[in-house]
């Protein structure tokens, strides 16, 4: 058997529900923000930068630089560090501004 962090503080976070992110299901647990929940499913970037189109994904962890943002249920620009995943939440890549649709 594994030792995860979960296990080492012997927390019982509840059932695992499902997110999806780009139209793939991620397992999300109880308590996880979005971001932890992408990175235990091995996805690290879910936001592309607005010049070159580089990946991005979480740097601080805390909310602080706005790496991390993505786009939650249709709404651009959430911290997907700050933001707690819900069962049946929509993540999709934010690409740039997280804005196209506005772009003149």
């Amino acid at each position: 058997m594994s030792t995860t962090p979960a296990r080492l503080v012997r927390a019982d976070p509840g059932p695992p529900y499902e997110i999806t992110f780009d139209g793939r299901p991620v397992p999300a647990l109880p308590g996880q923000s979005i971001a932890a929940a992408l990175w235990a499913a091995g996805i690290l970037a879910w936001r592309t930068t607005r010049d070159s189109g580089a990946p991005r994904g979480a740097f601080c962890g805390i909310g602080a630089c706005h790496d991390c943002l993505a786009t939650v249920n249709g709404r651009p620009n959430r911290r997907a560090c700050l933001v707690p995943a819900r069962p049946g939440d929509v993540i999709t890549t934010q690409k740039g501004t997280g804005h196209d649709d506005l772009a003149v």
